[in-house]
């Protein structure tokens, strides 16, 4: 305790009572065929667009990192609401919202008004995860909806790509989530898709960067122009959720500044070079961290709602 802020001590406080409340047999009876239904929705999305399951897979964890797993993030702007998708981490960048969409549309017509858009997303992620050869973990369940959400803490609690290792510390911190989770979260990056505007500054001005890496990068992400070209975060299997990832920033190959800050001669290095020699060790530690990030201050019991539509308000 004695080293742990106020505020960190009340978001684990809040993270244990919410695995207290959550069940992964929560809708046994009320929508047995729900998570078969996510499953199949999400299988059919991925074998469209393996990209689709990181995209996915990140709705999940910004949703999270904004008032706790509470589907705020799927809410659109009206003309009396702001929501989250036009904060910075998330305009232009965020997508999946219509897999969502269809997913919860199957889920209504099995079991109408009974499975939260919070827990699609929980699903989501983890089918996601299994689609493109990860490791498969139990999902706890029983969240509900948000019916508000928070630009501001959007704005400020997504952890950006520029952060440095301390940075990105505090950031997990503050959610309850400790170091050697960040780094086990990070691995989602093994996986996915990152704009130029994300990266375009560690590829022309840090020099901890793999020179014939970079200059592969340079085609395709000039110094001015091409913001929104694409390139994968994982360079050796962009599409294979594997440990490649840990492997690339032992190379210097980490594409975001945040992603080398995890091996850059820094209390993170050994983590790093355990999960690139030892995959079932990242598989494993990244389902719990998964199962502690879903954990994050849910409503449950009567708090919130069951949206009919992922995208608004009941």
């Amino acid at each position: 305790m004695a080293s742990m802020s106020i505020s960190s001590f009340f978001v684990l406080l809040l993270v244990r009572t919410a695995s207290a409340q959550l069940s992964s047999t929560f809708y046994d009876k009320t929508c047995p065929k729900a998570l078969s239904t996510i499953q199949s929705a999400v299988k059919s999305a991925v074998s469209k667009e393996a990209r689709m399951g990181a995209s996915l897979l990140r709705l999940h964890f910004h949703d999270c990192f904004v008032n706790g797993c509470d589907a705020s993030v799927l809410l659109d702007d009206t003309a009396n609401f702001t929501g989250e998708k036009t904060a910075g981490p998330n305009n232009n960048s965020l997508r999946g919202f219509d897999v969502v969409d269809t997913i919860k549309s199957q889920v209504e017509n099995v079991c109408p008004g009974v499975v939260s858009c919070a827990d699609i997303l929980a699903v989501a992620a983890r089918d996601s995860v299994v689609a493109l050869g990860g490791p498969a973990w139990t999902v706890q369940l029983g969240r509900r909806d948000a019916t508000t959400a928070s630009l501001s803490t959007a704005n400020s609690d997504i952890p950006a790509p520029t952060l440095s290792l301390s940075g990105l510390i505090s950031a997990f911190s503050n959610k309850g989530l400790s170091t050697s989770e960040m780094v086990a979260l990070s691995g989602a990056h093994t996986i996915g898709q990152a704009r130029c505007t994300s990266f375009r500054t560690r590829l022309y001005n840090e020099n901890n960067i793999n020179a014939s890496f970079a200059a592969s990068l340079k085609n395709s992400c000039p110094s001015s122009g091409g913001d929104n070209n694409l390139s994968p975060l994982d360079v050796t299997t962009p599409n294979a959720f594997d440990n490649a990832y840990f492997k690339n920033l032992q190379l210097q190959k980490g594409l975001l500044h945040s992603d080398q800050q995890l091996f850059s001669n820094g209390s993170t290095d050994s983590q790093v070079n355990t999960y690139s020699s030892g995959p079932a060790t990242f598989r494993s530690d990244f389902g719990d961290a998964m199962v502690k990030m879903g954990n994050i201050s849910p409503l449950t019991g009567s708090s919130g709602q069951i949206r009919k539509n992922c995208r608004k308000v009941n």
